[in-house]
């Protein structure tokens, strides 16, 4: 069966940059630059995005295209003989699987939303019950299943029509449109009154916030940032390498996707921070922040309904373009492994996600006393699992799998990186990917269990 590819670069970068762009970028990316030293952390951010995270991207997207297959496929493909790094390709989709038990369930917390302010649910409401609104979203057994279930199944239709017309067809058409809700969201914030002081609480460097937080603090949370960001370590990354051609280097690739990631995450942080110092309200990060803080603002805003409305649109999109990324990977995962058609595979795979998002839908209800690790609830349990050991590990077992002799081996990975025109990987950064980087995840990954 001939592999289906991308009709485009664009839609290639777009689709991969949807999937790096993600909830977590919009709602934590701006808060943690107003605490941690404004413009000081962005320049430790994209310092460290440039030194860990764009060189395991391009070796996600290298395995993926030597390959032409997805993980587990992939790593039999190029591994040594008698080699067992296939089974990480295993992990790789079981994370992909445990992502999506809890990313559709937030996913669908931004459709709720959107609709809610679209039909006007929030019209009148007094400030002390914006924050009942969302309460009682998550104690509602039936609004939590329907928003997940609602994602769960718009995902699986859109990819069930293939790589072009339904993953790379939709995935450009919303990004564009959360470039242009960016576009628009960013200069109404800018305009409010006060505004400007959000912009130098945010990006103006401040030594103040340094000492307060502590300068290795601050280097840390860049550190992680630039690392999660990218959703690297479960393959969610590789299956788009194995659908790109060969005509441009995934040095550039990777520089070109991180950019775009990045101006998204910055982007949200003119949307946010000024419209919270306008309305005098605490630009808090998490949930709070966008379901309880930004709701109030919209309302005490001139067209709140119809900002608000746009806001969770663009939301939606961020988080609905990461969900379709992630469903094309377990789809083509099934189709590779088991030689299945795309219907089959996408009606196995929509009940199985369906099912398994069951408890975390019903985390903050019906299972609301059901606590997997420590105190944390179904949702934090599963994302502990993943952004903790998952995706910190994961990275580090595909660098050892392209740079050491073990693997697949620097020589083949640089020669598939540095294939086509763009930017060329030094032959140099050899010693930099073998000793440094590990070093650097491994921190990150102590970092998260303390």
């Amino acid at each position: 069966m001939k592999r289906e590819g991308f009709k485009s670069r664009l839609g290639f970068l777009l689709v991969s940059a949807g999937c790096a762009v993600g909830i977590g970028n919009v709602w934590k990316f701006p808060f943690l630059v107003g605490q941690n030293g404004g413009g000081f952390f962005v320049l430790f951010y994209l310092l460290f995005l440039i030194l860990m995270g764009a060189p395991v991207l391009t070796m996600e997207l290298a395995v993926g295209r030597a390959s032409r297959r997805t993980a587990v496929s992939g790593y039999r493909r190029l591994e040594p003989p008698g080699s067992k790094w296939h089974l990480h390709g295993y992990v790789c989709f079981l994370g992909c699987l445990l992502l999506m038990m809890y990313y559709t369930t937030v996913s669908g917390w931004m459709l709720n939303y959107f609709f809610k302010f679209a039909s006007g649910s929030f019209a009148g409401l007094t400030s002390e019950h914006v924050g009942d609104v969302f309460s009682t979203m998550l104690s509602s057994p039936s609004q939590m299943l329907l928003g997940m279930g609602a994602t769960v199944f718009l995902g699986f239709l859109i990819n069930s029509f293939g790589v072009q017309k339904g993953l790379e067809a939709v995935s450009k058409v919303m990004m564009i449109g959360l470039f242009v809700l960016i576009l628009a969201l960013a200069v109404h914030s800018l305009i409010l009154p006060n505004a400007w002081e959000g912009v130098k609480f945010y990006l103006l460097p401040s030594l103040d916030n340094i000492k307060n937080q502590g300068l290795s603090n601050v280097i840390t949370a860049a550190m992680n940032q630039a690392f999660f960001t990218l959703s690297l370590g479960v393959a969610a990354m590789e299956i788009f390498g194995s659908y790109t051609s060969d005509k441009y280097t995934l040095g550039g690739e990777a520089v070109r996707i991180c950019a775009l990631d990045t101006t998204v995450a910055i982007a949200a942080g003119f949307i946010i921070i000024p419209a919270c110092f306008s309305f005098g309200v605490q630009p808090d990060a998490g949930p709070s922040l966008i379901f309880i803080t930004l709701p109030h603002v919209f309302l005490n805003m001139s067209g709140g309904r119809f900002w608000g409305a746009a806001f969770f649109l663009f939301m939606t999109f961020a988080s609905l373009s990461t969900v379709l990324a992630v469903f094309e990977n377990l789809l083509s995962g099934c189709i590779d492994e088991f030689q299945w058609n795309r219907k089959k595979a996408t009606f196995v795979c929509l009940l199985v996600v369906f099912v398994l998002s069951i408890p975390c839908a019903l985390g903050y209800n019906l299972l609301s006393e059901v606590h997997p690790i420590g105190s944390k609830d179904i949702l934090d349990s599963e994302d502990f699992i993943v952004s903790n050991f998952l995706l910190p590990l994961g990275s580090l077992v595909y660098l050892l799998f392209c740079v050491t002799k073990w693997g697949w081996g620097f020589d083949n990975y640089l020669a598939e990186a540095n294939k086509g025109e763009g930017l060329k990987i030094p032959r140099w950064f050899k010693n930099y990917f073998r000793f440094i980087l590990p070093i650097l995840f491994l921190f990150v990954f102590i970092n998260g269990l303390l």
